[in-house]
């Protein structure tokens, strides 16, 4: 292996175990724990898995089961065994970002530089030895395009079809996927024609493969858990309202029509829940029309889109959309100083969500409103440097590259 990508590994490696080591050391003499509830979640829903019970037994656990499963180790073997895992499945999220640079005919210089925005970053970093789990979703994310992109169109699919049962994010990405596969349209004339071609071998056999995955999952759990499953793992996250502060623009005027804030208000906000999805339907489909032959960007472009506009947003979601991103920058005409302007601005964006929540969170002050304004400012900031990113993307070209 070239001595580049040994460094670039070794250090990854080496700032997860840094970061385990102190989490262990604050977990036990600070006040201020470094483990994330959600990952005591993981584990309670795990002990129950291992007792014969279901996982849904404890509360707030809103995931597959599937989650629940491989984390048994946590109470079968050691209580690290999940964030020895989530980094495990960030550092093969990097050499997957290796293989699909390679794919789409970057220089192994570039494709380096581009790996360490992901494996140096200390966001993924941090979140994965905090104990979340969203290095799991970017693998098969990376995994399911790596599978397209080298034409391996049952694994991709099996894939994908994990990935949705995982997470509903990744259904956004079903639309470029299925245009991408659909052959070019018909040189006859009317809409008929042109629709019938577009469901080809391909296509149709993508389409089966994830449908049958995402089925005989769905339903093996309903089978063993019942309403439990569908209403924690999907249902709950479509009328989700989640008043706690977070980047999202939406969450004040959720707050406002919370459960006991009026009469009837309940309702309203369930309501307002669904509607608040039309945004990010409407943006996605228009850049899976605009870029569905460049399936890495139009993927990119969707969950940055999705995480931007969502009700709930919270750093970790970050993660989503940053996974993909090393795919994007090679294909920037952007120069260095105007990248680091971008960046230090979607930085200094975060830094002024967090010094109001700072004084909600832990001081008791009433800075909702300001928490409320922080959050549309950052939302200006990300649909600009969207803006940014689409004006100065060259497309990558159709001639695929083989797997060295």
């Amino acid at each position: 292996m070239d001595v580049r990508v040994c460094g670039m590994f070794s250090a990854a490696v080496l700032i997860r175990l840094v970061l385990l080591c102190v989490g262990v050391y604050q977990d036990q003499n600070l006040q201020l724990k470094y483990t994330d509830v959600d990952y005591h979640v993981f584990t309670d829903a795990s002990r129950f898995i291992t007792q014969g019970e279901s996982p849904y037994r404890r509360s707030t656990f809103r995931y597959t089961p599937v989650l629940a499963l491989i984390l048994t180790p946590n109470v079968l073997l050691t209580a690290h065994f999940g964030k020895l895992l989530f980094c495990a499945c960030d550092l093969l999220s990097g050499w997957l970002l290796l293989r699909l640079l390679a794919l789409r005919g970057t220089s192994r210089g570039s494709a380096l530089v581009c790996c360490g925005l992901w494996l140096l970053n200390p966001l993924p970093a941090g979140v994965s030895t905090r104990g979340n789990a969203e290095s799991v979703l970017a693998v098969l994310v990376l995994s399911t395009l790596l599978c397209l992109e080298s034409r391996r169109l049952t694994a991709a699919a099996l894939l994908f079809g994990l990935s949705v049962h995982m997470k509903i994010y990744p259904l956004t990405y079903a639309l470029p996927i299925a245009l991408s596969l659909a052959e070019a349209p018909s040189r006859e004339r009317g809409l008929v024609p042109n629709l019938i071609r577009l469901f080809n071998r391909d296509l149709l056999l993508f389409a089966a493969v994830s449908g049958s995955v995402f089925m005989a999952l769905n339903g093996t759990f309903y089978c063993i858990y019942g309403w439990d499953f569908l209403h924690e793992a999907y249902l709950y996250h479509l009328t989700r309202r989640d008043i706690r502060h977070n980047f999202s623009p939406y969450f004040y005027m959720l707050y406002l029509t919370a459960e006991g804030s009026g009469t009837g208000s309940g309702n309203w906000s369930g309501s307002l829940a669904l509607v608040l999805f039309v945004p990010q339907m409407l943006l996605v489909l228009l850049s899976s029309l605009a870029f569905r032959s460049d399936r890495p960007f139009c993927c990119f472009l969707h969950t940055a889109v999705f995480v931007s506009f969502n009700k709930v947003c919270t750093s970790q979601y970050f993660l989503w959309y940053l996974c993909l991103l090393p795919l994007v920058v090679p294909r920037l005409t952007l120069g260095r100083r105007r990248g680091l302007e971008l960046l230090l601005l979607w930085i200094v964006g975060q830094a002024l969500w967090l010094s109001p929540a700072y004084s909600l969170e832990f001081e008791g002050r009433n800075s909702f409103t300001l928490v409320w304004m922080a959050g549309l400012l950052f939302l200006l900031i990300n649909s600009f440097i969207l803006g940014q990113i689409i004006c100065h993307y060259r497309p990558v070209e159709a001639q695929q590259k083989k797997i060295d």
